[in-house]
């Protein structure tokens, strides 16, 4: 199909077939689980790297931040969703938007790599890597992350933006519908920069995560003086990290790839998209695999969330009261016993400590 056949008509989305209420839900839902949730590790990640900073916890962090500037602009893409996939906003949000869009979905990527890395290096060379590990250096990588995903979003916002049309002069994207409909000038320049996207962000760190991962499970299952429960968080954090690729980056990076072949966006790029933001909410969970201290903090906003919820509900006397005590069994930590938790439960409930409390 040659270039010129690329161009869309104005008929363009509605051919798509969209369905506008499965893209409003899946951006309200990452919206409102992911917002919550990657603050939370936020406040978490700056108060362990204020203290006492590591490497994980740097590379978390600057994942953490990408996380919210993709949910702090979330909102206009909400409102361009509304709008039948129109951009009824005013036109300079638009590349703004789109830029912290795509550059927090490309530079996840390097930071679940470098998290893979700093762990498999940690079991592979204990020592050696011991000695020159410092948090300076995961912190000057989280600046070469940040530089080389903000050149490669920069040099898309020109292509789209200034490229200039066979004569010579600058040619204006339509903004009836927001990076989406491109001129043949600009897919000659688009289409060979998305497939080095999809080689650079998206293929060099998939597979150095997959490498690291897979080595850090097998080593670590292999030591005999590993307790069971690291050995679960082990795997579950790779399992965690590794969906979290496969599911919400492949869908997108194939685009890029199916667009060179084509010579045009793919149709379902859209949806693949869906995947990626999806990313938002998922993270958290390899968060909560990869530091004890999330897992302390999401238990303890628990038990503060259902203790003022339990509360509320007595009040309205739809349950039993529940006493401060009894929040004791969430926020005991996440290495205490269940037992203990029970324990704890069952002699805050006694009708002495009920008479004291």
């Amino acid at each position: 199909m040659c270039l010129e056949d690329t161009y869309p008509d104005p008929s363009w989305w509605m051919s798509l077939n969209v369905s506008i209420p499965l893209i409003l839900t899946i951006y309200i839902f990452t919206f409102l689980t992911g917002l919550p949730s990657n603050l939370l590790a936020f406040y978490t990640f700056l108060v362990k790297v204020r203290q006492k900073p590591t490497p994980v916890d740097i590379l978390l962090l600057n994942l953490t931040v990408s996380d919210i500037f993709l949910l702090i602009f979330l909102p206009f893409k909400m409102v361009e969703a509304a709008s039948g996939m129109e951009w009824s906003l005013p036109a300079f949000l638009c590349p703004f938007t789109n830029y912290f869009y795509f550059n927090s979905i490309h530079i996840s990527s390097f930071f679940l790599m470098a998290g893979s890395v700093d762990r498999y290096m940690g079991v592979a060379f204990p020592s050696k890597y011991k000695l020159r590990r410092h948090p300076g250096y995961a912190a000057a990588t989280s600046v070469v992350f940040w530089v080389v995903t903000c050149a490669h979003c920069s040099f898309v916002y020109i292509v789209q933006y200034e490229v200039l049309s066979p004569n010579g002069t600058a040619t204006s994207n339509n903004m009836s519908h927001c990076y989406e409909d491109f001129s043949p000038t600009q897919l000659q320049i688009l289409l060979p920069v998305r497939l080095e996207f999809f080689i650079v962000l998206f293929c060099l760190p998939f597979t150095i995560t997959i490498f690291c991962y897979v080595n850090f499970v097998r080593i670590l299952v292999a030591l005999p003086n590993i307790p069971a429960r690291r050995k679960q968080r082990a795997v579950g954090l790779a399992v965690a990290t590794l969906f979290n690729f496969i599911v919400c980056f492949t869908p997108f990076n194939l685009s890029h790839v199916v667009g060179f072949v084509q010579n045009k966006s793919p149709s379902w790029r859209v949806y693949a998209l869906l995947f990626s933001t999806l990313n938002a909410a998922l993270d958290p969970a390899n968060f909560y695999f990869s530091s004890s201290a999330i897992q302390t903090a999401f238990a303890n906003c628990l038990a503060t969330l259902w203790y003022k919820l339990s509360t509320i509900l007595a009040h309205k006397r739809l349950i039993r009261p529940w006493s401060r005590r009894t929040s004791a069994y969430f926020s005991f930590g996440v290495n205490v016993p269940i037992s203990t938790r029970i324990r704890s439960l069952s002699v805050s409930e006694s009708p002495r400590h009920q008479g004291r409390s």
